[in-house]
């Protein structure tokens, strides 16, 4: 298993979030939007953290017409990026994007039904501190779907992996991607955060080639 290399906690400069912004997140997104809905009953505040350039919340609103989202990231300039994308699909009376660090949310316990994140898990150096988070802000039975990527096992794999998904990235992001893959964890090491959560570890599975998914109800 190749060790874990961290990277920047934010993304935090204009070329990240316009190079972040610029690839075509639509069918990881799509996917991640439909698996989402197969599990959610539609009612309450969605939290989404670490959105990002807010894709995925839009994506959930344009195919969820009464859904309501809070949705941060520390990164200002992906906020800035995303408050305007949000402004052009039209859905700003029913996603709110709020610069929060995971790590300390300011929430109140218990605050929403469900909570969303797709790839933050990978950018912050104690990971657990996110996922605790996650669990106390939300609702006892609500919604967890928290997905990421997983560390490959080879720098084999990680250039096979660059190379299938990042084919038409730029080279900065292709490097962002190479990063990402070596900053991920491991399944065992997901599994073994959530179990100290109080989660079964088998609530994590992986989901594709390169990512881990987290899906179960809140204690």
């Amino acid at each position: 298993m190749l060790p874990r290399v961290l990277e920047t906690e934010a993304m935090d400069s204009a070329q990240e979030a316009r190079d972040y912004d610029t690839i075509d997140h639509s069918q990881v997104n799509r996917v991640f939007v439909t698996d989402f809905l197969a599990s959610w009953d539609g009612n309450g505040p969605v939290l989404d953290v670490g959105t990002g350039t807010a894709q995925i919340p839009i994506e959930l609103c344009r195919r969820a017409p009464k859904a309501q989202v809070v949705a941060i990231d520390l990164a200002e300039h992906m906020l800035e990026i995303g408050r305007e994308n949000v402004r052009k699909a039209g859905f700003s009376d029913r996603l709110r994007l709020e610069r929060q660090d995971a790590k300390h949310l300011t929430y109140p316990a218990h605050s929403f039904a469900a909570v969303i994140s797709n790839s933050i898990v990978h950018h912050i150096p104690e990971p657990a501190a996110v996922l605790a988070e996650i669990v106390r802000v939300a609702r006892p039975g609500g919604l967890l779907f928290i997905r990421d990527l997983l560390r490959p096992v080879t720098d084999e794999m990680v250039r096979h992996l660059v190379a299938t998904h990042a084919v038409d990235h730029n080279s900065h992001q292709r490097k962002m991607f190479d990063d990402s893959l070596r900053a991920a964890l491991s399944l065992e090491e997901i599994r073994s955060m959530v179990a100290d959560l109080g989660f079964d570890p088998i609530t994590v599975q992986q989901t594709t080639d390169r990512h881990w998914t987290w899906h179960t109800k809140n204690v």
